[in-house]
Formats: C-alpha cells, sequence, structure tokens
C-alpha cells in the first residue's frame, strides 16, 4: 500500500472547498475521552477503529494487535474498519455521526474544525510531556489527536549495491552523493536512484529535506517572508540542484515516465536499484520487497541526506495520520484506552520500521542506527503554515505537489526548454509576489 506521509500536506489544498459540506454537517454530542481509568478492566464496550491500513488489515496483524489489547482491555471489544479510499471515504462520512468510535483524522479536516468531530483528550502540556507531535493535533488548548507514529527524513538505500560499488559510509555532502552515484553506475548493474517521477507523489519527498541541511527548526517557517528562497545558497536551492544534478548525470533511470511504484518496490529489494529518496516509512516496504526476491532484509538501509552542519547529519521528523476519539462515540472510555494502549504499548512502530509517538519508545533497528551515527531529530515550528499555504496556493509553486520537481527532472534530462538558473529566478519571482500580498492582506 502507498504510504504517502509526504502528500498529505497536498490533500489540504485539493479538499478545502470539499470540507465546507464537514465544517457545517455533523456537530458534537459532547463530552471529553477522558484518559484511560486506573481500573482496565472496568472499561468496556463495542468500539469500531477506521483505519487507513488496508494491508494490515487483510495479513491479520491488525487482529494480532487487538489480541494483546484485550490481554489488558478484556472487556472491550475491538472491530476494524479498513478504508481503501481513506481520504474520500471519511471525509464524506463526517457529515453525519457515522465515522465510527476511533479514527484517523483526514488531512483535509481544518484543525479549527476539530471540535466539531473529536472529543478533546486532555491539554498539550500534559500530552506533550509524553508524546511526540502533540502541536499537531491541539486546537484552542485541547489536544484531539495524537500521532499513530512519526517518519523520519532521509534515504532509503541497498547496502549489498552501495557496498559492491566500494561504498561504505554515508556521503557527507552532495558532491561525495554523487561521486556515490557515479561508483554505483560503473561498478553495479543497479540503477543508482530511481526517481519514481512517473508516479509522482515519490517527487514531493524532496520538500521533506528542507530544515535538514540547515537543522533549523524555523526552516519552514521562513518561507513566508523570504522574498527569494531559491537564491544561492539556500536549502530550496540546494535540494533542487542535488535533485538536477542526479538526473544531468544520468544517474537515474533512463526513462522517467516509465517509472512504477511496483518497479520501485522489486528492484530495490532485489538489488537492481540503489536509492530511492524517500523516508523511513518506506524501510519495511522494501525489506518486504527484499524478502520477497530472495534477499536479506537487512541489506536495504536508510542514509541521511547528504549534508552535516557542525559534524552532524539533522532529519526532519514529522508526524503520520492523527487517531482521535469520534465525539459521537458512545463508548469514549474504551475508544481512549485504545489509542492510548496504540501509542504507549503496540508494537506497530517497531514493527514498521517507523518513529514512535511516545517519546520513550524503542527506535526501530534502522532509526536506532540513525541516533547511534549522532543523526539529531527536529521538528519544523508550525507557526507559519496557513500563511505558507496561502503563499504557496497564490504563487502556482505547490511545494508539496509532484509538477513543481517534475520540471526539475525534465529541465535536467533536456525534456523541457530553458535553464535551472532561469526556472529559480522564475519561482523566486512568483513567491515574492505572493509573500508581498500576503503582508499587505
Amino acid at each position: 500500500m502507498r504510504k504517502r506521509t509526504t502528500v498529505l500536506a497536498a490533500v489540504i489544498t485539493a479538499c478545502a472547498l470539499a470540507l465546507a459540506a464537514c465544517s457545517g454537517g455533523a456537530h458534537g454530542t459532547g463530552g471529553s475521552a477522558a484518559a484511560t481509568a486506573t481500573d482496565p478492566a472496568g472499561v468496556s464496550g463495542d468500539i469500531t477503529v477506521l483505519t487507513h491500513k488496508t494491508d494490515l488489515a487483510a495479513d491479520g496483524t491488525l487482529a494480532r494487535y487487538a489480541a494483546e489489547f484485550n490481554k489488558i482491555y478484556p472487556n472491550v471489544h475491538v472491530k476494524f474498519e479498513p478504508v481503501v479510499d481513506y481520504e474520500g471515504d471519511v471525509k464524506i462520512r463526517l457529515n453525519s455521526s457515522d465515522y465510527g468510535d476511533v479514527l484517523m483524522i483526514p488531512a483535509s479536516v481544518p484543525v479549527a474544525d476539530y471540535p466539531k468531530f473529536f472529543a478533546p483528550l486532555g491539554t498539550p502540556a500534559d500530552l506533550d510531556q509524553k508524546y511526540r507531535f502533540i502541536d499537531h493535533g491541539t486546537y484552542s488548548g485541547q489536544v484531539y489527536g495524537i500521532a499513530i507514529n512519526g517518519n523520519a527524513t532521509g534515504m532509503v538505500y541497498n547496502k549489498t549495491v552501495w557496498q559492491q560499488a566500494g561504498v561504505t559510509s554515508w556521503p557527507t555532502t552532495p558532491d561525495q552523493f554523487l561521486a556515490d552515484l557515479q561508483a554505483i553506475k560503473t561498478k553495479t548493474q543497479a540503477t543508482p536512484l530511481y526517481t519514481v517521477y512517473h508516479e509522482g507523489w515519490p517527487m514531493t519527498a524532496w520538500q521533506s529535506y528542507l530544515g535538514e541541511l540547515s537543522c533549523d527548526p524555523k526552516a519552514s517557517d521562513d518561507l513566508a517572508t523570504d522574498a527569494a528562497p531559491w537564491g544561492p545558497g539556500k536549502e530550496l536551492n540546494q535540494i533542487d540542484t542535488m535533485l538536477y544534478n542526479v538526473v544531468h548525470n544520468q544517474l537515474t533511470e533512463k526513462d522517467p515516465t516509465t517509472t512504477a511504484w511496483d518497479a520501485a518496490k522489486s528492484g530495490m529489494g532485489s538489488g537492481k536499484i540503489g536509492t530511492l529518496a524517500l523516508a523511513s516509512w518506506a524501510v519495511s516496504q522494501m525489506q518486504l520487497a527484499a524478502k520477497t526476491a530472495g534477499a536479506d532484509p537487512a541489506s536495504i538501509g536508510f542514509m541521511p541526506y547528504p549534508t552535516q552542519v557542525g559534524g552532524h547529519f539533522c532529519s526532519v521528523v514529522s508526524p503520520d495520520y492523527m487517531e482521535a476519539v469520534s465525539i459521537h462515540s458512545q463508548h469514549k472510555a474504551a475508544a481512549r484506552a485504545w489509542v492510548d494502549w496504540f501509542v504507549d504499548k503496540c508494537t506497530y512502530a517497531q514493527d514498521q520500521g517507523l518513529l514512535p509517538t511516545l517519546k520513550t519508545g524503542a527506535m526501530p533497528p534502522e532509526l536506532a542506527a540513525y541516533q547511534s551515527a549522532g543523526v539529531q531529530f527536529i521538528e519544523l515550528a508550525q507557526n507559519a503554515n496557513t500563511q505558507i499555504s496561502t503563499i504557496d496556493n497564490d504563487s502556482e509553486i505547490g511545494l508539496q505537489k509532484p509538477d513543481y520537481r517534475q520540471h526539475i527532472v525534465d529541465l535536467a534530462r533536456g525534456a523541457a526548454g530553458g535553464s535551472l538558473d532561469g526556472y529559480f529566478a522564475d519561482l523566486d519571482k512568483k513567491w515574492a509576489a505572493a509573500v508581498k500580498t500576503a503582508a499587505g492582506s
């Protein structure tokens, strides 16, 4: 299943008009989902959990988690409802009172509308001590969603391919990264880096590197006042230049218009692909692909973006879906028990190679390797998100959309006219005009 965490922000824009109906739709019946009672045996009720993880529902993984949950909460019966088109279907269901007891908050729901649909879970001051990403689920002094897991940014790579090319350590600069990819091209039969251009959404992963080159939590917020974010030396310039150079130096697939997600997985797993620019969520999928290909899943690794600050790498971490309790649930205590157990006790994050929401949670092997290597996790500030979204929409650039970086690939391979510097100048012009408009509104 395609787990497109980096695309969630783009969905907000696409669904903004459609959410007007939701905003005026079902209003809650009230009541909070207080923290789990001290006596688990006293918590009871049947609850329905809506899930986007259709694969884990089909293979019995979620059922196994529920069995573990019932060892602590024997009087709560959990039913999972897998939803294939999660964003589209659940958004519509929010117009009614029928959207389960526990659900992942659709990305298209404005934070200001959380109280209309979800029960408060507590205050940020209390929950932030225990969990990551609490600010993402908070509105007006109350927390309405807790992330089911987080993701760290970096690149998935096939260790065997890189070792065959004679590379045994992570590159620390873009130039070294390019040299390592060239070694893969020269010494192996593998494609050094596979763009997955044709699918579109994987290209948005490059935006997630913003903040890693500077190790600055304000890197995203600063875009709201920067009239030239593609100027020489700035992060977007450096990120996009590296993408351009990888393609221009013919270190990617021959024809990006024929790339496919299934081919990315099978190629990475079998050693036909060396590198994918994807976040940590993709590691477990590539390990499964390696196992399917008869290769060692441990051959799949995860490396940070090739830039260091002060002698160390940085990796931006961000939340996946936020889990919430429906304000219409008749069994809020049971629903809250599931939410708490899932982020506190469930091994989901470790099993899937994901960043645990619980701050004291054990890291999966690849992220433990990050920690051992001194990679610093940073969370980007969220203060200017709404303003940046407005500027991005007005500029018609689409930072979280594939078109913008697909054009860079096209420039690099000669499928589009113009130069990279010319494109940067055009992007800066559009962004500057939108920043000026936003400042005057």
